[in-house]
């Protein structure tokens, strides 16, 4: 963080709520108007609030400094990105996504793949404690079953986030589910069990949601022609079975094991590439090609390119530039101090858990959205609503529970964040399409919200003792 309090100044309310503004109007008039480029409009929201902060009195190359410090937290995000996009090419080369799809066609039923998909990316995710990695591998999988079977991709991706979020959010191996309870003061396991009283409600409507919606595919709406065409193209191009499979156990393996990321899926890609080469027949040179610029295929079939054409390196460059830039504009913003100015001007006047539980989970979204992590997100939110929370007695565990019902779950809902891009860029589904089918992450707060309204659940703190009297003091204390 940029801080030098002799010549930086703290923004006013209306000043906070300028710069702000400035970003919400750039994006979205650029988006919804002029169907604009978000990454232009990032970089165009960056230039505007360069005048702001100097305004302050942070001078250019500070300016500059707060941008790069926080454009550099997108290295290793930006290196699992790569690694995705090679994973995702290699392992249609191997014959690994192939296969899934292949058998799964056979093997699940139009009427009943929403609910399926759901449960089995959330056991894929609680086994590792990552939803990019159920993301990466499951999803891809399960979205190429899904377009075969006529289910639209929007579903079928909703379908795919919320199982991979709710194993995410509920397995201690997670990250997200580690870092919330650090934030707030808590405990790992008591987050943990707190979060069943908001998340299990929500994850049984939304099985039941896709299960009704899942009725209305009982009569497989896809081309039963072009079914039949993909399915014998598969078989005649590749070598189906359970050699291809092996990429996928080593990846769940390393990840189980809580190796790192990169690492991990790079050599989950690697394996891939090895089959490729020695059980599909391509040389060596067209593989690494293929870790490059994706899987190419020209089949003449509608369906088998639009499965099979992806992935490759240069598949996730854009989003890395959106990455980028939305970190360096949240990484403005925090420097700025325009959050601490917001919040500050109406904290005093939170009283009520409703209302505390209500501001909190605009503070989460509100973060999450600046910056473009759900990392920055909970610390963020944990950091500026937690005295507020201490002032009313309420435990901790209160606090890390709305933000993974918020900014955890919420996090591939918004297109310029980290999980919002991989989560895009890995299934082939653009946000505004999965996101009202995203139920858990929508249902979820509305839980919370509930709670916090009428106190269910809202845990406190015992009554502190009364504080002592003292007889004589020549001390005077100040109430903070």
């Amino acid at each position: 963080m940029i801080t030098d309090i002799e010549t930086i100044k703290k923004p006013s309310f209306m000043y906070a709520l300028s710069m702000l503004m400035s970003v919400v109007i750039i994006i979205s008039v650029g988006i919804l108007v002029f169907n604009a480029p978000i990454q232009i409009l990032m970089l165009i929201s960056i230039l505007v609030l360069i005048p702001f902060m100097m305004g302050l009195g942070f001078s250019y190359r500070q300016v500059e400094k707060s941008m790069i410090t926080s454009m550099s937290k997108a290295l290793l995000p930006g290196l699992i990105l790569l690694t995705v996009g090679i994973l995702i090419g290699a392992w249609i080369a191997s014959g690994t996504v192939p296969t899934l799809i292949y058998y799964g066609i056979h093997a699940i039923t139009p009427q009943y793949f929403l609910v399926t998909t759901l449960l089995f990316c959330s056991l894929v995710s609680i086994a590792t404690g990552t939803s990019w990695g159920t993301v990466g591998t499951a999803g891809v999988a399960m979205m190429g079953v899904g377009t075969t079977l006529g289910i639209p991709a929007g579903l079928t991706a909703g379908a795919i986030i919320s199982g991979a979020y709710f194993g995410d959010k509920m397995s201690p191996l997670s990250d997200t589910t580690n870092l919330a309870p650090t934030v707030t003061g808590g405990e790992l396991f008591t987050h943990i069990k707190h979060m069943l009283w908001t998340t299990v409600p929500s994850y049984l409507i939304t099985a039941l949601i896709f299960t009704i919606i899942g009725l209305r595919y009982q009569s497989a709406a896809a081309d039963a022609e072009s079914v039949s065409q993909l399915t014998n193209y598969l078989d005649q191009t590749f070598h189906l079975g359970l050699i291809p499979l092996i990429p996928i156990l080593v990846l769940i393996t390393l990840l189980v094991l809580k190796k790192p990321a990169v690492p991990s899926i790079f050599i989950g890609a690697a394996v891939g590439g090895v089959i490729a080469i020695f059980y599909q027949g391509f040389n060596f040179s067209d593989t690494t090609h293929i870790f490059y610029s994706g899987y190419q295929v020209e089949s003449g079939i509608e369906m088998v390119d639009s499965l099979l054409q992806r992935g490759g390196l240069t598949s996730m460059l854009s989003l890395i530039a959106l990455f980028l830039f939305a970190l360096g504009l949240g990484g403005m913003l925090a420097d700025a101090g325009v959050l601490e100015a917001l919040i500050a001007s109406f904290a005093h006047k939170i009283q009520h858990t409703g209302l505390l539980v209500f501001v909190t989970i605009i503070v989460s979204y509100v973060t999450l959205a600046i910056g473009g992590s759900v990392y920055f997100s909970s610390v963020m939110s944990g950091t500026l609503m937690r005295p507020i929370f201490e002032r009313l007695n309420i435990k901790p565990e209160n606090l890390s529970r709305i933000l993974e019902d918020t900014g955890s779950q919420g996090a591939p809902l918004v297109p310029w964040t980290g999980a919002g891009i991989y989560t895009s860029g890995a299934l082939g589904v653009a946000t505004g399409a999965y996101l009202p089918f995203c139920f858990l992450a929508l249902i979820t707060p509305v839980i919370s919200l509930f709670y916090g309204i009428t106190g269910i659940t809202v845990t406190k703190n015992v009554e502190p003792k009364k504080k002592v009297k003292k007889e004589k003091t020549s001390l005077k204390t100040v109430e903070a």
